[in-house]
């Protein structure tokens, strides 16, 4: 059996892409920080937290419609999958549902006592937070 190892959640944008991580034993699911730009950015970004943690799994924010079809922004999406498969062969990238994962970062972003500035700021890495939390609930789907 091989040992499981950490996980690093992605909440993909356009102007910012959110980062967290999560550890091997899927006890501490910590956000880390927005890297800013497009994919250059986020993919540079990756690259950083790659070299630090010991990962196998790369969970990216997919846009669904509440329907469940795909949303405005899949192609987009798509794209940085696409980029971060051949960049990062050796990683299993799986695509997690993101709907309503901003709502609730908010949420707890403001029950945690930030506003304005600081909100905007720690809101993408809170979102790949909950991603990371909602695949580890689903049972941990490789698809």
């Amino acid at each position: 059996m091989t040992q499981s190892k950490g996980a690093i959640g992605v909440d993909h944008g356009t102007k910012r892409t959110g980062f967290a991580a999560v550890d091997a034993a899927r006890v501490l699911v910590s956000p880390l920080h927005a890297a800013p730009g497009g994919d250059e950015g986020a993919l540079a970004a990756l690259r950083i937290l790659l070299d630090e943690r010991d990962i196998t799994h790369l969970i990216v924010g997919y846009p669904l419609n509440m329907d469940g079809t795909k949303g405005g922004r899949a192609k987009g999406v798509d794209a940085f999958i696409a980029a971060a498969a051949e960049k990062f062969p050796d990683l299993i990238i799986v695509r997690q549902d993101e709907r309503l994962t901003t709502k609730e970062a908010e949420e707890r972003l403001a029950d945690a006592g930030y506003f304005g500035k600081e909100r905007k700021e720690r809101k993408d890495a809170w979102s790949a937070a909950i991603l990371l939390e909602d695949w580890i609930r689903e049972g941990e789907p490789s698809a």
